[in-house]
């Protein structure tokens, strides 16, 4: 082919993970081509408009670890961002409220705090509770720890340095709570944010668990403008060093000779030739269906063939004609019942209705000065809840088709219809009615989050087992000059631990320390190749 289309890498999907990974190999001199299925880039950080008067985020509800010392700021301040990306700070003093029957809890940032509301909420698992957090958040911290230090920790110095990793790393969540002797409402209150990556108590490593609280104990944070600022500041480092974005431009195929990555064949027949390749599809998808079993050792082929995905979300968007004034700046996670070990048990047996769960997450109280969120005096919010896992209760038998003709089908829009009302039903429960002053209303099932993103199961948040629990691979894979990065990898779920995946990718690939260097406060890229932005600018259109 043409030089000019011949590329020193090509990233193959733009969620955060790739854009992040793009953006370190560019600023690191390579020539850099993003190919991306969809009309718009951003992946699961990305919004859509409805009535030019409404903005939703798709992905992105909360960030935590947002500070002067926090992790993802530091990320995109080594990309030379720090100045255009405004991390606004929820209520430090409760920014997720826990409702449960008799119990109410409001989650600060402060450790200590949030240890002595759940006491005084449960009383009679006090012992348990303080032990159990012990545990949590010295594991978090020692997580953190090592993702930004400066060298590994040797293996003899683990039980000395990381005593919580070495002792409860690899374990479950629920053998932790069976350690502590814990009650039903106390395993739902310090599980209660679980849904977070999409996992119960059973399924979930203390390790997964401990990462995600510390994550948020540290303050939690929203991004000024929404989501889909990351993907349009990524972008501008990507172009300002000659990469490039192409959306509708699904791969098909990523090639190899031998061991070694050749390119990537687009649904087109066209075909980009590049030594270096880094996938940020479905890693399933990656192994089986783009580069093909073949290519893989045996042993890899069988536990990807057999992996398990966590859980699926679905999301009620909602729009109304009135303010939520009377509401604090937080999240709320409102459980029907206080039994989390049979509330994952229930989605396990697909068992839905009444809905057990809701995750409300108020954008307008967020972002009150957006001018897209909504109009002045209305407001935006999202209502989310997991779902069993498969299609059949949605009307699809083998998920949706590549043109997405399930969308009109009988079966599907009764279903879907049934799941609309009865999240409201729960949400109204939880936060008094509001049907009257609905203007907008839109819903999003697993099929539509498997649509867009092609994920594995319809899941944002990758996968619960790839060969043991917690499980999950490396940003390398067996083939040379082919990497992974994003939600299926070790790095974790949610914005941050794609956007740490996609360092991490980077950093191997170019031999370097970055997450250690970014957080000592390196800047690699140079803002000042960065375009200006006019007072108009939009990141929405700037992702297409």
């Amino acid at each position: 082919m043409a030089g000019e289309d011949r590329w020193d890498a090509v990233v193959i999907g733009s969620g955060v993970g790739g854009l992040v990974c793009a953006a370190y190999l560019a600023v690191a001199g390579r020539r850099v081509l993003v190919l991306e299925q969809a009309p718009v880039a951003g992946g699961n950080s990305h919004v859509f408009r409805r009535r030019r008067a409404y903005e939703f985020d798709v992905g992105l509800h909360y960030l935590g670890d947002c500070g002067p010392d926090g992790l993802l700021p530091a990320v995109l301040g080594g990309l030379g961002l720090r100045e255009r990306l405004d991390f606004l700070p929820m209520d430090q003093d409760g920014f997720d409220r826990i409702a449960l029957p008799g119990v109410t809890v409001d989650v600060p940032a402060d450790p200590e705090e949030y240890r002595r509301r759940l006491v005084a909420a449960l009383p009679r698992d006090a012992a348990g509770i303080t032990g159990a957090l012990e545990v949590i958040t010295g594991l978090g911290r020692e997580r953190r720890d090592a993702i930004t230090a400066a060298a590994d920790i040797p293996m003899a110095e683990l039980p000395e340095r990381s005593p919580h990793t070495v002792s409860w790393g690899q374990r479950l969540l629920g053998e932790l709570f069976d350690h502590f002797g814990l009650s039903a409402p106390a395993r739902t209150a310090l599980a209660a944010l679980s849904p977070n990556y999409g996992l119960g108590p059973e399924q979930a490593p203390v390790a997964t668990h401990a990462t995600m609280t510390d994550h948020y104990l540290r303050g939690a944070y929203y991004l000024k403008g929404g989501g889909q600022q990351l993907a349009g500041s990524l972008l501008e480092v990507i172009r300002a060093y000659g990469g490039e974005l192409r959306t509708r431009s699904r791969v098909e195929r990523i090639l190899v000779d031998g061991r070694r990555v050749t390119g990537v064949g687009l649904a087109d027949g066209s075909t980009v030739p590049s030594e270096l390749v880094v996938s940020n599809a479905d890693y399933r998808r990656t192994v089986l269906e783009l580069v093909g079993a073949e290519h893989f050792p045996r042993k890899l082929v069988a536990k990807t063939r057999d992996s398990v995905m966590a859980l699926p979300f679905a999301t009620v968007y909602v729009a109304l004609d009135t303010g939520l004034s009377d509401r604090p700046n937080a999240n709320l996670w409102w459980y029907r019942g206080d039994d989390i070990t049979s509330y994952y048990r229930q989605l396990a047996a697909d068992e839905l209705y009444p809905v057990p769960f809701v995750f409300a997450s108020y954008a307008s109280l967020k972002d009150p000065h957006s001018r897209q969120v909504c109009p002045p005096g209305h407001s935006n919010f999202q209502l989310m809840t997991l779902c069993p896992p498969g299609t059949a209760r949605w009307g699809v038998a083998d998920g949706p088709s590549r043109e997405g003709s399930y969308r009109r089908q009988e079966a599907y829009l009764a279903e879907k219809k049934r799941f609309t009302e009865a999240v409201l039903d729960a949400a109204e429960e939880a936060m008094g009615p509001f049907r009257s002053r609905i203007t907008h209303l839109e819903t999003a099932t697993p099929l539509t989050q498997k649509r867009y993103t092609r994920s594995t199961g319809g899941t944002p948040f990758g996968l619960a087992e790839w060969g043991g629990p917690g499980s999950r691979p490396p940003t390398r894979t067996f083939i040379e000059g082919l990497h992974v990065v994003g939600t299926n990898t070790r790095y974790g779920t949610g914005i941050t631990g794609a956007a740490v995946s996609g360092i991490a990718c980077a950093a191997q690939i170019n031999g370097e320390r970055l997450v250690h260097q970014v957080h000592s406060g390196r800047v690699l890229g140079d803002p000042a190749r960065l375009p200006d932005r006019p007072a108009d600018w939009d990141a929405l259109a700037f992702s297409r």
